[in-house]
């Protein structure tokens, strides 16, 4: 009886073992590329983060300043109205800025004065030009005269802005406790303002785009502090925000009052003639105006209305 003799061994191995071997080590290879790449990915992502917060994308023709001026259509006349806006138009055409001017009506600010839409109307303007660094809100009672002043070299660069700003000063004159810090730098602030004797000043001041300015102005807007009925409604409630916030005081400078202040009237009670508009100012302001019935805040105005329109070169 034969047999059949088992098959031979071979020194080539079967075809299906040499590809379960490259198989395994392709898939560690693309393993390996997956966490690499991925490494990679998160890399960039960190460096962009951390170095590129600065590199903005802001779109072409974003302007450096919107101007922004609360209009109150119940309490100022149409030809009042369209004196203001012309003055601002033009100096914003000037430098390559732009203005805003919503309305008091356009607020819901309950039974509280109307002077607090101010701070809504500041809200919107960041809203409305999300680009733009800087919001200049100037009072409806004030004049832009000094048409060739250009905003960044006269004050909002960080080495003329250092140069300015009044360290170690009483907050609120003459003897507050609270008093502006001494070593902050001109790029670190996000709000500037002026005093005159009395206290702050928010008809004239400049606040610089981004989450520091929302959270100041949802604080300086809170419903508790409207009810607090102050008497000066919201510049109290400014005071006291500055005074006993440090988050706040951190980012604020106080510049001497004519760099973006001047004031129409000598008042001796909020620094006479001292803070009085001499010529080359940038702004005269009809500093209470509205709230004296001796006085009109258009008269007084169109005084420095022909004034401007002589400067620029039209006709009164």
């Amino acid at each position: 009886m034969h047999f059949a003799l088992p098959p031979r061994k071979t020194s080539n191995p079967p075809p299906y073992a040499r590809a379960s071997r490259t198989s395994s080590l392709r898939r560690r290879q693309l393993q390996f590329g997956a966490i690499i790449g991925c490494a990679l990915l998160v890399l960039i992502f960190l460096i962009s983060h951390l170095f590129g917060r600065g590199a903005e994308r802001i779109p072409p023709g974003t302007p450096e300043v919107v101007i922004m001026t609360l209009m109150d259509e119940e309490n100022m006349s149409k030809e009042y109205i369209n004196k203001i806006k012309e003055n601002r138009k033009d100096y914003a055409a000037r430098h390559g800025y732009t203005t805003f001017f919503p309305s008091v009506s356009d607020y819901n600010i309950g039974s509280s004065p109307r002077s607090w839409a101010l701070i809504p109307a500041v809200r919107h303007a960041l809203t409305d030009y999300p680009h733009t660094p800087f919001i200049f809100a100037l009072s409806p009672h004030a004049l832009i005269m000094n048409p060739s002043l250009n905003l960044q070299t006269h004050l909002l660069s960080p080495k003329k802005l250092e140069y300015l700003m009044l360290r170690d000063k009483p907050v609120v004159p003459p003897d507050s406790v609270i008093k502006t810090f001494s070593h902050l730098h001109g790029d670190r602030i996000d709000l500037i303002l002026t005093q005159d004797a009395e206290g702050l000043s928010q008809g004239s001041f400049f606040i610089r785009k981004g989450d520091w300015a929302e959270f100041f102005l949802d604080t300086w807007f809170d419903p508790l502090y409207r009810s607090y009925n102050f008497q000066k409604a919201e510049g109290h409630a400014l005071e006291h925000i500055v005074q006993w916030h440090p988050t706040i005081l951190t980012k604020l400078a106080l510049v001497p009052q004519r760099v973006i202040n001047s004031y129409g009237v000598e008042i001796a009670s909020r620094g006479g003639k001292e803070v009085m508009y001499k010529d080359g100012d940038l702004v005269v302001r009809l500093v209470g105006c509205e709230g004296d019935p001796n006085r009109s805040c258009e008269k007084e105005f169109d005084v420095f209305y022909n004034q401007w329109k002589r400067t620029v070169g039209k006709e009164v």
